[in-house]
């Protein structure tokens, strides 16, 4: 399945100036298929109706790959720990380097 490529004239600028608009690479949109997703059910119960909803591949993306696992509440508080907290000891680094705590005889 080979990448479609769309050009980016025409949208908004009028022609490239630089911006890093070039062609931007999508996917096939035949890769994205609806059995195994919520939404086969969604297409079966159409069916019985005589309907069918042509786009409900756009967003079978949604049950697959990285995006079919929901994220946790640990992944949600910790996703980011690691480096905040790597920010946290360099700005108190800096801080107490370039700032350092006064000295005043033992008075509060």
């Amino acid at each position: 399945m080979w990448p479609v490529r769309v050009s980016c004239l025409g949208m908004g600028h009028g022609s490239e100036h630089g911006h890093g608009h070039g062609r931007t690479e999508l996917p096939d949109y035949r890769q994205w298929k609806i059995e195994g997703t919520p939404l086969e059910e969604v297409q079966r119960r159409l069916a019985k109706r005589g309907l069918r909803d042509p786009w409900a591949r756009n967003e079978a993306w949604r049950y697959m790959g990285g995006y079919a696992k929901p994220a946790t509440l640990t992944e949600v508080f910790t996703r980011g720990l690691k480096w905040g907290f790597a920010a946290f000891v360099v700005a108190l680094g800096i801080e107490y380097a370039l700032f350092p705590p006064k000295k005043n005889g033992g008075h509060h």
